[in-house]
């Protein structure tokens, strides 16, 4: 299973360069060296890291690497797309040998899709979840994040307008989903990006993502300190009448048991899990769990990856419904790699919690 993961895109990407150098009716080499040299540059980037480089040099080399993969990916599918329609007859075989006009389409193509992508990644939508309990006394007001990867191509300046925008809902509360570091802590110290929580007007409380512990969790707790959020790693804490409990990624062998986090009489309370990975969805169900808030799947980020993801998933995406548990599967503020969105959307949602009210008979 392993070999053939790595064989796939293997191919993949041997066949991309096939069809660049094919197409190009010049500079045909410099145009594979360079496909190539990004290529290589990324697997240098998640080897060896970036923590040596000059924060501008690491910026370009990530945001550089990370567009290009997904780049490889569309000009595969175009590629293919246009193979089939020239063995088909229905475009020449000239306009993808040797061919500028052939070129100019399909850059024309990529730079569009890119852009849309681009646009589309920067408009975060505002996504409403409410619910109605008998467990809660008053009104409560939650803004959910998750999937910030926080790092070279997120930076402050970015995180200041999502705060900016957190605060603008005027919450009682603040929850995150895990994933608030993409894979390193270095450009946060450095820009001390954990100032900017400490302008969130509502407290805030967190759970690990798998991408913290790509980032080494010593450092990782070090910067949630400075941050003055609370770091709920299998463990619990109470806000008014909620109980949140914070489970730790199911990267760590060690996580507890979900039953073992929750005991009978906290059912009581209204109860918010945060578990950033959203698999075994039944676990809460079976622990009386109200609320489930999960985000790291990103809805696969671009198509076709979103079509994967929904089949991996029970839920890949959005509100869901288990007995009486409900879900909210989200598809991240932030992303990985290149910032783009192609059949799925960059969102906070914000849950309301209010007191079920008995209809007239």
């Amino acid at each position: 299973m392993k070999l053939l993961f790595f064989t796939i895109p293997l191919l993949a990407l041997v066949y991309v360069m096939f069809r660049i150098y094919n197409l190009l009716p010049a500079f045909k080499t410099l145009g594979v060296v360079l496909s190539l040299g990004l290529l290589a540059g990324m697997v240098l980037m998640i080897v060896f890291g970036m923590e040596k480089l000059p924060m501008k040099l690491a910026q370009i080399i990530y945001q550089t690497t990370t567009s290009w993969l997904f780049i490889l990916l569309y000009l595969f599918m175009i590629f293919l797309l246009m193979d089939a329609l020239r063995l088909l007859h229905i475009i020449p075989k000239e306009l993808l040998f040797d061919s500028w006009k052939g070129t100019l389409i399909i850059t024309a193509i990529i730079v569009a899709i890119f852009v849309y992508g681009n646009i589309h990644y920067h408009d975060k939508k505002r996504v409403e979840v409410n619910i109605k309990s008998d467990k809660v006394t008053q009104p409560t007001k939650i803004v959910m994040i998750s999937d910030l990867h926080l790092g070279y191509h997120n930076q402050r300046k970015t995180l200041a307008k999502w705060v900016d925008m957190i605060n603008k809902e005027n919450p009682d509360i603040v929850l995150i989903a895990g994933d608030i570091i993409d894979f390193t802590t270095n450009p946060l110290f450095e820009q001390r990006s954990y100032e900017e929580f400490h302008r969130v007007k509502a407290p805030i409380y967190a759970c690990l993502g798998n991408h913290e512990y790509i980032a080494r969790t010593n450092k990782t707790t070090e910067f949630f300190d400075k941050a003055h959020i609370n770091l709920l790693i299998d463990t619990c804490a109470e806000f008014q009448n909620l109980l949140i409990v914070g489970r730790n990624d199911r990267t760590a062998k060690n996580r507890k048991k979900l039953d073992k986090l929750i005991n009978a009489n906290d059912t009581s309370r209204f109860i918010i899990l945060l578990d950033h990975q959203p698999y075994d969805l039944q676990q809460a169900q079976n622990a009386k769990v109200d609320f489930q808030f999960s985000g790291h799947t990103h809805r696969g980020q671009v198509f076709p990856i979103n079509l994967i993801t929904d089949a991996i998933y029970e839920k890949s995406h959005g509100e869901y419904h288990k007995g009486s548990t409900t879900y909210y599967i989200s598809s991240g503020l932030g992303i990985w790699g290149g910032k783009f969105r192609i059949g799925s959307q960059s969102e906070y949602a914000v849950l309301t919690i209010n007191n079920r009210v008995a209809l007239p008979k």
